[in-house]
């Protein structure tokens, strides 16, 4: 699978702190990844559309993360320019991610993120922090390769359709 990972902080693009939470998702996933692509953006909605939709149909990675962004601050936008770009939600990711971070912390609930499909590409939003990466896609690793290899136009597996 290719990833992309898109770190969305004013601060870490100003360079005033580290980017810590793009290398916990390409820890994460590093099983399952055959190539990662990385991109650091200041939190602007535009900018944050225009590298989802880049690494989605130009670079064509499997899966896009972003990190960050999905909280109340003001200049949180990165569930909006993940709205403006995807064709179809996939509200159950983000629903899942919020629930399991629940039983960790009663601040998941604040999480807007959300999660979707561009072509052929997942698209999903995840918390800022290094360790709320690590959980979020610890709840959500084992389906990646199913979704993937569904949103690849493989449905032969889906429904129970084994064999079929």
């Amino acid at each position: 699978m290719r990833f992309g990972i898109i770190c969305v902080s004013d601060r870490c693009y100003n360079g005033e702190c580290e980017d810590l939470s793009g290398p916990a998702i390409a820890e994460c996933v590093k099983e399952l990844s055959d190539e990662n692509v990385y991109r650091l953006v200041p939190d602007e909605k535009e900018l944050i559309s225009a590298a989802i939709v880049e690494f989605a149909d130009e670079f064509r990675v499997d899966v896009v993360f972003t990190t960050g962004g999905t909280g109340f601050a003001p200049r949180d936008v990165t569930p909006e320019a993940t709205a403006d770009v995807i064709e179809k939600q996939v509200p159950g990711i983000s629903e899942a991610i919020r629930a399991k971070s629940l039983e960790i912390t009663n601040r998941a609930m604040l999480s807007r993120a959300v999660s979707g499909i561009r072509g052929k590409t997942l698209i999903v939003n995840l918390p800022g922090s290094p360790k709320a990466v690590r959980e979020s896609i610890k709840v959500i690793i084992d389906v990646l390769p199913h979704a993937v290899e569904t949103l690849s136009g493989n449905t032969q597996s889906c429904g129970g359709n084994y064999g079929k």
